[in-house]
C-alpha cells in the first residue's frame, strides 16, 4: 500500500529523465474522512436498491464505500473523502434519471479485519450492489476474497496499487499498479549511472511484488535484496547490511513509518547513499520526522494525475476553493471512482450488481466518445447512448479499465531538494 499525502504539483512540461515512453499498468494506497466528519450520506433500506433505473422509485441509488477514517492510513482520508464529496455534488447536480446518488461510508480502521467487517455490513446489511473500496491493497484484496468474490457485487478500489490485484479481474481499481513505479525506477537508477543497487522491502505481498518487478526490469546488478518486517524495533542491521553491500544506490520498497526509522538510523550511522523509493516512502510525515539533509537527492516515483489537463485543473481549483488546500492524487482517484460508479448506475439496465458489473468497464473505455465530466457522459446516456458510447476521461486521467480491472495511469517523479519534494518530471502511460 502506498502512503502519499503530497499535493500534485504543476507539470511545467517536464518528463522524467530516461523514463519517457514507459507504458503504465495498474496497482496500493490510502484515504479517510475529513475533519468535518465524512458521515454516512444516508442509510437507506436495501429494498430501495432493488428497482431498475427509471423503475418508478424516486428514492436515491445507494452504494457503499470502505475508507480509512481511523488508523495508520487515516492521514490520507481527509482529502480523499473531499474528493468523494466533490464527485457526489457533481453527480447530484445532474441526477441519475431524476434520482440522486448516496454513499454509505464505513471505516476500515486501516486494517484488513476492519475492512472486511465494514464491507460485510455494507453488502449484507445495507444491500449495496456497488462497493468503492478500499485504501490499501491488502485491505481491498481481503474484502474481495472474504465478501465480494462469488457474488454479483461490484468492487472498485479508489486507492490500491499492489501488483497482486491484477490476478483478480473481478477486483477493479482506479489507481495504477505499482509495477509502473518499479519499471520507472529501474530505468531512472540505470540512467543515473548506477550499475549496482541494494534493495530492502517490507515482508508482504506489496513489498515483494514491487521488488520482483524492479529486479526483472533493472539492467544492473542487485547486490543486496532482503526483506524486513514492519514492526521491528530497529532497522539498524538492515541499513548496515545495505551499507556493507557496497552499492551506492539504495531502493526502499516499504511504508512511511518504516522508512522514517530507516532514514534516521542511516543518518545516525553516518552512511551515505543515493535513495530511491515509491509513493509509500513519501509524505509530509517523512519530511517532518527526519533530519534535514538525510534524504537529499532522493528520487521517488508515484502515481499522478495529468495536471496540465483542463478537467484536472478545474477539479484542483474547486478543491482549493472549497477546502483551502491542494488535492492529492488519491483525492482525484476517489473522485473518479465515484463518477465511474454513478455512470455505471445510469448505464445499467437495472440497479443490481450483475447489471452494474456488465457496464462498469465500458463507460471508461476508448471506444466511446471522450468526455471529461459526469454531466457530459450522462447526456450521452440520457439521449439513448449505451455504455460503450461513453469514454469517461477522469480528473486522474484516462481510466480505460482493462480485462484485469486495471487502469491506465500517470507517474510523477519527485526529488528531495533542501528537505522538500520538488517535481522532477512526469511519465505518461
Amino acid at each position: 500500500m502506498n502512503d502519499d499525502t503530497t499535493p500534485v504539483t504543476d507539470r511545467r512540461g517536464l518528463l522524467a529523465s530516461g523514463a519517457t515512453g514507459l507504458a503504465l499498468v495498474a496497482g496500493c494506497v490510502s484515504t479517510t474522512d475529513d475533519e468535518d466528519g465524512a458521515e454516512t450520506e444516508t442509510d437507506t433500506d436495501a429494498d430501495d436498491n432493488s428497482g431498475g433505473n427509471g423503475g418508478g422509485d424516486e428514492g436515491p441509488y445507494t452504494i457503499g464505500m470502505v475508507d480509512s477514517q481511523t488508523g495508520s492510513l487515516s492521514a490520507f482520508g481527509e482529502r480523499n473523502q473531499r474528493g468523494r464529496e466533490l464527485a457526489l455534488a457533481d453527480v447530484n447536480d445532474v441526477g441519475i434519471d431524476g434520482r440522486e446518488l448516496e454513499i454509505i461510508v464505513e471505516d476500515s480502521t486501516s486494517g484488513t479485519e476492519g475492512g472486511v467487517s465494514a464491507a460485510q455490513k455494507l453488502v449484507n446489511q445495507d444491500g449495496v450492489p456497488f462497493l468503492v473500496g478500499a485504501v490499501g491493497s491488502g485491505v481491498s484484496l481481503s474484502i474481495y476474497e472474504s465478501v465480494v468474490q462469488n457474488t454479483d457485487v461490484v468492487q472498485l478500489s479508489q486507492n490500491s496499487t499492489g501488483l497482486g490485484l491484477t490476478e483478480f479481474p473481478g477486483l477493479l481499481r482506479i489507481s495504477p499498479s505499482g509495477q509502473a513505479q518499479s519499471v520507472a525506477l529501474a530505468d531512472i537508477i540505470a540512467d543515473d549511472g548506477y550499475d549496482q543497487v541494494a534493495v530492502t522491502f517490507v515482508n508482504d505481498d506489496f513489498g515483494q511484488t514491487l521488488t520482483d518487478a524492479f529486479v526483472e526490469a533493472y539492467d544492473g546488478e542487485v547486490v543486496y535484496n532482503s526483506p524486513h518486517d514492519r514492526d521491528q524495533q530497529s532497522y539498524s542491521s538492515v541499513v548496515a547490511e545495505m551499507n556493507d553491500s557496497g552499492a551506492d544506490a539504495w531502493l526502499f520498497n516499504t511504508y512511511q513509518d518504516v522508512f522514517i526509522s530507516m532514514v534516521n538510523e542511516v543518518f545516525s550511522a553516518g552512511y551515505e547513499a543515493q535513495f530511491y523509493g515509491t509513493d509509500s516512502t513519501q509524505g509530509s510525515d517523512v519530511l517532518e520526522q527526519t533530519p534535514e539533509g538525510s534524504m537529499e537527492g532522493m528520487k521517488i516515483a508515484l502515481p499522478s494525475a495529468p495536471v496540465d489537463q483542463e478537467n484536472y485543473q478545474s477539479f484542483a481549483s474547486r478543491f482549493e476553493s472549497e477546502y483551502g488546500q491542494s488535492p492529492t492524487t488519491w483525492a482525484a482517484f476517489t473522485y473518479d471512482a465515484v463518477v465511474t460508479a454513478a455512470l455505471s448506475v445510469q448505464a445499467a439496465d437495472e440497479f443490481t450488481g450483475a447489471a452494474l458489473g456488465e457496464v462498469v468497464r465500458d463507460v471508461t473505455r476508448p471506444e466511446g466518445e471522450q468526455v471529461t465530466s459526469f454531466e457530459a457522459a450522462s447526456e450521452i446516456l440520457a439521449d439513448g447512448g449505451g455504455p460503450s458510447d461513453v469514454d469517461y476521461q477522469g480528473v486522474s486521467g484516462p481510466i480505460d479499465l482493462d480485462e484485469n480491472g486495471d487502469p491506465v495511469g500517470f507517474l510523477q517523479i519527485l526529488e528531495v531538494d533542501d528537505h522538500e519534494y520538488a517535481e522532477a518530471g512526469f511519465i505518461e502511460g
